[in-house]
């Protein structure tokens, strides 16, 4: 499960990592949550390389009547998504990096569900294996994404059982290519451990409201 995350990373630290040329600026963000505006990065043609765009999140399937399906369908698990009728069209052709410096997960504790924020050691941002959508059948398109996830990697499992797949830089391409359609060699990117480790820690239960999305959530949590 992925239900919160940050991008507080600098626009030019994003287009330096993901090679993109352009990107719309944005602000520091401290809370994503589900229904909002977040970058992903997207090919939508080979000659036109990587962009990157504000998509809503909550993935709306082309064939829905109504848009707010979405609002159900924020995750899907990597071990799934191809086959199921909400995600399979997307992750045939429409596969995207949910760019992303941490997430949140709740694990309970004696004083109730404590959040952590689960990020990597050297702060830098890393991309959230995305697919995306777009409906058509509104006044103007609508894009919008999910998050991949999977089983836990073992330094997170204690916290909660699922979590984000984070995909390497070397699988960037592969995921991102609008006409890889190999569903195999797809899913053998999403399995593995997120390289170089990720870290956690307790953090402000302020994080539990979408409304609170300032750097104080993020302050050190103390005390059992």
């Amino acid at each position: 499960m992925c239900g919160r995350y940050t991008l507080t990373s600098s626009p030019e630290t994003v287009a330096s990592l993901f090679d993109l040329t352009t990107v719309p600026d944005y602000l520091p963000r401290y809370n994503v949550a589900p229904t909002q505006e977040a970058p992903v990065v997207r090919v939508l043609e080979r000659a036109a390389g990587r962009r990157l765009d504000l998509v809503r999140w909550g993935l709306v399937p082309f064939w829905a009547d109504d848009p707010s399906i979405g609002n159900r369908l924020i995750n899907a698990r990597a071990e799934t998504a191809a086959e199921k009728p909400a995600f399979r069209d997307a992750f045939k052709r429409r596969r995207c990096l949910v760019v992303s410096d941490g997430f949140y997960e709740w694990k309970k504790e004696a004083g109730g569900k404590q959040p952590y924020w689960i990020h990597r050691p050297d702060g830098m941002p890393f991309a959230f294996a995305g697919l995306w959508s777009r409906w058509d059948k509104g006044d103007e398109p609508l894009d919008t994404f999910t998050i991949l996830t999977k089983d836990a990697d073992p330094g997170i499992a204690a916290i909660h059982p699922r979590m984000p797949v984070v995909l390497e830089r070397d699988a960037w391409e592969a995921w991102l290519d609008p006409q890889g359609h190999d569903a195999a060699a797809l899913a053998g990117l999403l399995g593995g451990a997120a390289g170089g480790g990720l870290v956690s820690r307790r953090v402000s239960r302020r994080v539990n409201s979408p409304a609170n999305d300032v750097p104080q959530v993020l302050e050190e949590a103390t005390g059992a």
